[in-house]
């Protein structure tokens, strides 16, 4: 189906189709058919901690930029901690992007 005036239409695919093409692995257990992921659940979760490891990776990086050599804690573990918030704020960003994209793919919106 073609509109001409906002383009190609598309129809929402359904949580029920878990690969692009179709099953990636074929059912092995008990999981009900129409098991769902709480996408609103994730994209609650990701409003609330990304913004917390991008403060603590900004903190971190601060409060190690800005200590001495006699300084507790040290700059290795603040170091550390920056670098690990870093990485929990990337897959954070990610998981972001992956429910939105899950999201708009139900809606049957295009991208």
């Amino acid at each position: 189906m073609r509109d001409p005036r906002t383009g190609p239409t598309r129809e929402p695919v359904s949580r029920a189709r878990s690969g692009t093409i179709g099953r990636r692995f074929p059912r092995t257990g008990t999981e009900p058919v129409t098991a769902r992921s709480p996408l609103r659940l994730r994209l609650l979760l990701v409003a609330v901690f990304l913004p917390l490891f991008l403060a603590g990776t900004a903190l971190f990086g601060t409060w190690a930029a800005w200590s001495d050599a006699g300084d507790s804690p040290g700059r290795g573990p603040l170091i550390l901690l920056a670098v690990v918030c870093g990485v929990l704020a990337l897959t954070a960003l990610l998981d972001l992007t992956v429910v939105l994209r899950r999201l708009r793919r139900e809606r049957g919106t295009p991208h």
